[in-house]
């Protein structure tokens, strides 16, 4: 026996979501049966809007109603310093840590020549232009730990080469509390050579 069509429809829905398999899926689909009506109003709107009202904001990239982005709007930030990101998801995380004053770029993915993906496909033009435009000062490269991250950290780096901007990366490294032979290959060359001084008290 199956669900109702419209159940069944509600749990093909949420399957398509990452990480959701059949039985979180059948789960989240019984549990919206429970939801009141102003919720599940508030719901089907709010999946409407997502793809008709939100865009990308036309200097940063980052998730917005607006032409412009609401950090891009701050004008009480630091212009001298740009945070390139890889997706929107990583300016909520740096915003939510609050250590950070100076603006954001998201790049369209990483290049990956394995999976076809060259520098002409992230948009590279657009954060070189905005970055000569707008005397950018420092670019803090925050993009993930891997190949494909490095890769892209590198290409950048050496598209501004002949410029006075410095660039820099964030420090990735061992988490505390990891035991080291838990760690990747990747992540202890990265620790190894981001590794500082200790100073004496």
């Amino acid at each position: 026996m199956k669900y109702p069509q419209t159940i069944q429809n509600l749990i093909e829905c949420y399957r398509k979501l990452p990480g959701i398999g059949e039985k979180t899926a059948e789960r989240f689909a019984l549990a919206t049966l429970n939801l009141n009506q102003d919720v599940i109003d508030l719901f089907s709107e709010s999946l409407k809007n997502s793809k008709t009202k939100i865009r990308k904001c036309d200097i940063c990239n980052n998730l917005c109603e607006d032409d412009i982005c609401d950090i891009c709007k701050n004008d009480s930030r630091d212009n001298n310093l740009l945070c390139v990101v890889e997706d929107p998801k990583s300016v909520i995380l740096f915003e939510k840590i609050g250590n950070f004053n100076g603006y954001y770029h998201i790049i369209n993915g990483l290049i990956s020549p394995l999976d076809g993906i060259n520098p002409e496909d992230i948009d590279l033009d657009k954060l070189i232009n905005r970055i000569k435009n707008n005397n950018i000062k420092e670019v803090i490269l925050a993009v993930k730990p891997s190949i494909e991250g490095e890769t892209t950290s590198l290409y950048i780096s050496k598209l501004l080469k002949d410029t006075d901007v410095v660039v820099s990366k964030i420090a990735h490294g061992i988490p505390l509390g990891t035991e080291i032979d838990y760690v990747d290959s990747l992540t202890l060359e990265l620790a190894m050579d981001n590794r500082k001084k200790i100073e004496d008290e």
